[in-house]
């Protein structure tokens, strides 16, 4: 009883109550970053001499510092500039000032008092050179703050009279950049007479430093002026007779940059009146500064003979007996100042009738005249475009040469005057000079015809080497006026030589002869018996269709025909078939005639207009699929896409449109058959056939896509978005079949979690198009969303299953303009049964030219790939300058590639073709990435990695085969 009492006392007092209390909060940790600006002292403090705390500055030079730490690492910089006594320490802080100013987001107006404090206190001239320099950035840095730019101007004033020649020009580059022309300034000049102080204008006070004594000082004044102008300032007048002075000027930087002040100044007040020196004449200011800078031409500085000479192309409001005068040495009468009747019947009195003899040339003129003073235009000038073609170094040769072209195109009088000159540039000695003058020529041609000693000169550059000469000279005559059939028959003549000599100009030549005809049938009509060596009254032989010469002056003839309806009477019979042969083979040399019981098969398809109308029509009838059965809807697609692809054929414009419905309408179609009823009702081993057709289709699907989309251009958001639809459908595809097959669970994890990334993925990158695809599969799959990502892969792939069957057509729509990338081997032709011999171990160079149409950035997309009989396959990347760009959205590439093998019994043929590279990444380079939001000291090793680029490339190219024989090395 007692134990029991005791067991009960026990239970009574030692009974615990817990009373709940309140859970506290979570501590937040504050990730902070250490302060750039106590890393900084920390630094300057340790260093025991300048070289270290310069190696310190240096090392923090290099690191990025945040917009919110900028401020107080200037203070922490302008703490260690007061203390540092060392110069080199002070210019570099200074240096740094000035790059700390220009961090994004950063307000410098805060340090502006500091920045003129350290001016005002600052001994040493590099120094403050180096501050005026921060200064400039930081008035750059506050352009709507006009308090601080005035201060900053008038410290740029006051330390203009400092001895050193740097300080004074950063003074210089700061009022060009800050300066306003109505802001009246005062100059402080201690020392000097106050007649020089007072109110004054920055122009004013910058003119004054035209005639300092160091070069760099005047060049850096004449800059500031310019400065001044660039920024939307008028320069006064009154500077031009300083500028014109500075043209004679020792150092040759001073005379650039005055060459440049003369310009504006002729641009601002062309129809201003100047007076020559010593005269009482006065002409336009732009016709005065047009013989000055024309007089420049012939300065001992090559690099001012070239700015002058451009200079000159670009002053088009000259006068034409001025401009005339650059085309000759000699001064014209026009350019002489003209004596009035009476001064010269006052002479004559004066003179007197006869000389007596008794003294010494008392006949002689009474007034004794300084040429350069006497003339309107110095004598220097004269012939400065002569004087310029003729220079020793090329580049001033090119620069004359453009500055003909620009004023020739603005007059045509004095284009036919400086014909004979740029035909002259022809036989310069550098290929450059030449190419300039032709292209020249060409830009000009509609404003001259040609004499026939001139198109002499002219094709005998026909016979240089260089193709792209050639080609140039080619392009020249197409666009070319000649007076006379004996011209046409020079030409022709001479091309036909150069299409002996080098017959890979062929279809250039061929080009050139088209458009020689067309512009001159009057001309070829008395040529045609002779050319096409028909009689009266015997008949003549049949040339031979495959001889190019006879080809070419074929598309001459019938060009010249086209404008000529006389011209068809003189045709013999054979030459009616091969005009037929030829329209046919080559449609755009040859255009369409009207002959005599010939009807132009291409003369009577439809316009344009019908061929967009059915195209759209053709589309619109498949949007109807959806209520057909499976055989009717794939014989409908099937129909279609024979259509498109025959439209393509018959309408060239729209090749490109109606290639992309048909590649897309065959996506399509393969989706549909590997979709079929008997292949997802029956067991896997009862269908392994159809199992392995709808993954070869889901494949050919992949590959389709790519090419819908780096093969085309011109596509719209909507139509990516729609290929990345059709492609996610492919994947889709895979994924259901990769399950049915493959036995394991890995894999499928693997690819059901790559899928999802892919559907998050599309969704990123068209989130604006998703409301255009209400219904489709992806529309249906991101309902699915929350579903799919919780769900195990088994029961993943059935819903893909059931979505990819029930979901239908997506409707294409069609942008503006759509155009295919494609591309024609021009050489080798593949027709030569002549091996190329080479030996085993060495190499052999296959010429290469090719003409790529609607390519984007070919430098890195497009290779050559050369396939051997034995399967190996070689891709050449070729050279960035192997590319040129004739026209818009065509380019030509010509290289060399190098062939090498082992030996072979016996020739055989290699391919060649062209490869379009493409990725997936390029893709989604429009949309924003997450790392160019970060900030200076952010890494980015936090990012999730990009998804795998898919890679690879497109044959955009017939193939040529060429026959090659590396025979083996002799012992």
């Amino acid at each position: 009883m007692a134990a029991h009492l005791k067991k009960r006392v026990y239970e009574e007092f030692s009974r615990t109550v817990q009373i709940p209390h309140e859970e506290a909060p979570a501590k937040k940790l504050r990730l902070s970053k250490p302060s750039k600006s106590a890393a900084l002292h920390i630094d300057l403090c340790k260093a025991t001499n300048p070289t270290d705390a310069l190696q310190y500055l240096l090392q923090f030079a290099r690191k990025p510092v945040e917009v919110e730490s900028v401020e107080g690492v200037i203070r922490i910089l302008l703490e260690h500039y007061y203390k540092e006594t060392d110069n080199s320490v002070r210019l570099k802080i200074a240096s740094l000032l000035g790059l700390l100013s220009k961090t994004q987001g950063f307000s410098p107006d805060c340090i502006v008092d500091d920045a003129i404090n350290t001016l005002n206190n600052e001994k040493s001239h590099q120094v403050l050179a180096q501050l005026l320099d921060t200064l400039l950035v930081i008035g750059t840095q506050l352009p709507e703050s006009p308090a601080v730019r005035q201060r900053l101007i008038e410290m740029a004033c006051k330390h203009l009279s400092d001895t050193y020649f740097g300080v004074r020009n950063k003074c210089l580059k700061l009022l060009g950049c800050l300066g306003t022309v109505d802001t009246p300034l005062t100059k402080d000049n201690e020392g000097v007479g106050t007649s020089l102080g007072g109110v004054r204008d920055v122009q004013s006070i910058i003119s004054d430093y035209f005639g300092d004594q160091d070069p760099r000082v005047r060049t850096a004044a004449l800059k500031a002026m310019l400065q001044l102008h660039e920024r939307g300032m008028k320069i006064h007048e009154i500077i031009y007779d300083q500028a014109c002075r500075l043209l004679t000027d020792d150092y040759e930087q001073v005379r650039s940059a005055a060459v440049q002040i003369v310009w504006v100044l002729s641009q601002l007040y062309p129809e201003s009146i100047v007076p020559i020196p010593s005269s009482n004449e006065e002409i336009r200011l732009v016709d005065d500064a047009f013989g000055k800078i024309s007089h420049m031409v012939s300065d001992g500085s090559w690099m001012v003979r070239v700015q002058a000479a451009k200079t000159l192309g670009s002053m088009l409001q000259v006068s034409p007996h001025f401009l005339e005068q650059t085309l000759d040495k000699k001064l014209m009468s026009d350019l002489r100042r003209k004596r009035t009747a009476h001064e010269r019947a006052k002479e004559l009195f004066t003179s007197g009738e006869f000389s007596s003899g008794r003294k010494w040339a008392d006949d002689a003129p009474k007034e004794k005249l300084d040429r350069n003073t006497v003339y309107l235009i110095a004598s220097g000038a004269c012939g400065a475009f002569v004087h310029g073609l003729e220079d020793e170094m090329f580049e001033v040769r090119i620069a004359a040469v453009e500055a003909l072209s620009q004023l020739a195109r603005s007059s045509t009088s004095f284009a036919e005057k400086c014909l004979d000159f740029l035909v002259d540039m022809f036989n310069d000695e550098i290929e450059e000079v030449r190419l300039q003058s032709i292209h020249v020529l060409r830009e000009i041609s509609t404003h001259i015809t040609l004499r026939e000693d001139q198109l002499d000169t002219v094709l005998a550059v026909l016979e240089d080497s260089s193709r792209d000469i050639r080609e140039a000279l080619h392009e020249l005559i197409c666009y070319t006026n000649v007076s006379t059939k004996e011209c046409i028959q020079l030409a022709l003549l001479e091309l036909l030589k150069n299409l002996n000599k080098y017959p890979t100009d062929r279809n250039s030549v061929w080009k050139c002869l088209k458009f020689l005809g067309s512009r001159h049938p009057t001309l070829v009509l008395p040529l045609v018996p002779e050319l096409l060596s028909t009689h009266p009254y015997f008949d003549t032989p049949e040339p031979d269709m495959d001889d190019p010469a006879y080809i070419a002056v074929l598309v001459l003839v019938f060009n010249a025909a086209k404008s000529c309806p006389t011209m068809p009477a003189l045709f013999s019979d054979h030459t009616f078939r091969h005009y037929v042969y030829l329209r046919d083979s080559l449609s755009h040399l040859v255009p369409p005639l009207r002959l005599p019981g010939l009807v132009d098969s291409r003369c009577s398809l439809g316009s344009v207009e019908s061929a967009q109308l059915f195209l759209q029509q053709s589309l619109n009838r498949v949007s109807t699929i959806q209520n057909l059965e499976a055989p009717g809807a794939q014989d409908l697609l099937n129909f279609t896409i024979r259509d498109l692809r025959r439209l393509g054929e018959l309408q060239t414009e729209l090749a490109g449109a109606a290639e992309f419905c048909a590649t897309y309408l065959r996506c399509q179609l393969l989706l549909m058959k590997a979709l079929q009823e008997k292949l997802w009702n029956m067991a896997v081993p009862l269908c392994l056939k159809q199992n392995v057709t709808a993954t070869a289709a889901a494949q050919q699907i992949l590959e389709e896509t790519y090419k819908l989309e780096f093969l085309y251009s011109g596509l719209e958001s909507r139509q990516v978005a729609t290929i990345h639809h059709v492609r996610l459908q492919a994947k889709a595809l895979q994924l259901v079949l990769t399950a049915r097959t493959r036995q394991g669970l890995d894999p499928l994890i693997s690819s059901c979690e790559k899928f999802l990334q892919d559907i998050e993925s599309f969704q990123r990158l068209f989130l604006a198009e998703l409301p255009h695809l209400q219904d489709s599969f992806v529309d249906k799959l991101l309902e699915l969303m929350p579903r799919l990502s919780s769900c195990k892969p088994v029961e993943m792939v059935k819903i893909l299953q059931t979505t990819l069957r029930q979901s239908g057509l997506l409707q294409l729509r069609l942008p503006e303009q759509i155009h295919r990338a494609t591309a024609t081997i021009i050489e080798p032709t593949g027709e030569s049964d002549n091996p190329l011999r080479f030996t085993t171990g060495l190499v052999v160079a296959l010429d290469i030219d090719a003409m790529l149409e609607h390519v984007q950035d070919p430098q890195n997309t497009v290779k050559v790939q050369v396939l051997y009989p034995d399967g190996q396959s070689h891709v050449i990347h070729p050279k960035p300058g192997d590319f040129r760009k004739p026209g818009p959205d065509r380019h030509r590439l010509i290289t060399q590639v190098y062939l090498s093998h082992t030996a072979w019994t016996e020739p055989s043929q290699i391919e060649v073709r062209l490869l379009l590279a493409y990725s997936s990444s390029s893709a989604s380079l429009s949309s924003p990435s997450p790392a160019s939001k970060l900030g200076w000291s952010d890494s980015i090793d936090s990012l999730s990695p990009p998804e795998a680029a898919v890679e690879g490339t497109i044959p955009f190219s017939k193939p040529v085969k060429v026959y090659i024989m590396p025979k083996p090395a002799r012992r």
